[in-house]
């Protein structure tokens, strides 16, 4: 599901490409972020009722829960469970990692474009020439932890992905992509 978010918008198709990328704001981040927090809330309140021996939540009795050492731990976990739901929360806000690529051969300059965390360098910004392209890469690794990622190599042996964290997309998709980007740039295609 996540694939179909990649928005691929081509501004005079003969000059200049541009591939958005959504960052944090997918659907999976959502998910677990209201997770996190109904889990977090959960254990948290449970630990702080064992405390004070009084029910904060209506539905559940916790008379039988001594505070040393369950209504701590679950205090604990609860404390654990808020604080990642409100970071996650926090970079979908930010929208960590969101932004652009742009290709366009006008200015022959590449511009990669990705949102950072808070601060003086929150948005970060790559200019490459187009004489200083030396190839598209495909990188494909299987395993538990599959990666498919495309690569643009410069001629200084940088390799910067261009594809967005998410679910591995088809080889199919990604080889496509790949050798339009590659055609586009009048480049090679490395990797298959």
């Amino acid at each position: 599901m996540e694939n179909n978010n990649r928005n691929n918008t081509t501004i005079n198709e003969n000059l200049i490409k541009r591939d958005i990328i959504i960052g944090s704001r997918r659907f999976s981040n959502f998910f677990w972020a209201i997770i996190l927090f109904i889990g977090g809330l959960g254990f948290f309140l449970t630990g702080i009722s064992s405390y004070y021996q009084k029910n904060l939540t209506p539905f559940i009795n916790f008379n039988n829960l001594v505070f040393l050492p369950q209504g701590l731990i679950m205090t604990f976990y609860g404390v654990v469970g808020l604080s990642l739901s409100l970071y996650i929360g926090l970079t979908i806000f930010w929208n960590i990692g969101g932004g652009y690529n742009e290709f366009n051969k006008e200015t022959e300059l590449v511009r990669i474009v990705r949102q950072g965390f808070p601060g003086k360098n929150r948005l970060i910004l790559l200019v490459y020439s187009f004489d200083s392209l030396k190839s598209i890469k495909l990188k494909i690794q299987e395993g538990i932890n599959p990666k498919r990622t495309i690569y643009l190599c410069t001629k200084d042996e940088r390799e910067i992905p261009l594809t967005p964290v998410e679910q591995p997309c088809s080889l199919e998709i990604l080889e496509n992509e790949a050798s339009n980007l590659a055609r586009f740039l009048n480049v090679k295609l490395e990797g298959l």
